[in-house]
């Protein structure tokens, strides 16, 4: 049995001058990614392995979750092919894990992320939001061998805000 967890960057700034890959997070992606990440540890458990696009957006998003399962963040291991938007990279990424690891988070970005929870998953989802996460599970010994999962649960800030 193999797990991913996939979580999109919180919601960032368009108000700094900088390259996409630099852009930060607003204070609202912020708060919407600790929400999640403390609902996730309310009823999962953390992945073996934490991995993170090198977009500063994602990558903060990332801390934020390592943070709040209190982990270091020297276990964030950061990778450039998940600064992608389509998925395709995203996907030969995965299915390149070591056979030993079975449970993976990677942060990064749409419309990459919501494109392989609808082709992998059984749930159907129009758009993950930002700071949304989803978890597919799947009967596979090998991730070369990635094939069509299940979709446990979905996480979004919105689902969690009782004050909207």
């Amino acid at each position: 049995m193999k797990t991913i967890l996939l979580v999109r960057h919180g919601k960032s700034s368009w108000e700094h001058d900088v390259i996409d890959a630099e852009r930060p997070l607003k204070l609202r992606g912020k708060q919407d990614a600790t929400l999640v990440a403390k609902h996730f540890m309310a009823i999962s458990k953390p992945p073996e392995r934490i991995f993170s696009s090198i977009a500063k957006r994602a990558l903060n998003t990332c801390k934020i979750f390592t943070k709040t399962f209190n982990l270091s963040e020297d276990i964030i291991y950061k990778h450039e092919d998940l600064y992608d938007f389509s998925g395709e990279n995203v996907i030969r990424f995965i299915k390149s894990l070591p056979r030993e690891i079975d449970s993976v988070m990677i942060f990064g970005h749409n419309h990459a992320f919501t494109s392989i929870a609808n082709l992998y998953g059984d749930k159907f989802i129009s758009n993950l939001p930002t700071s949304g996460l989803v978890k597919l599970n799947f009967d596979i010994k090998e991730w070369k061998n990635l094939q069509q999962g299940s979709t446990e649960f979905i996480i979004t800030p919105k689902q969690l805000k009782t004050d909207d």
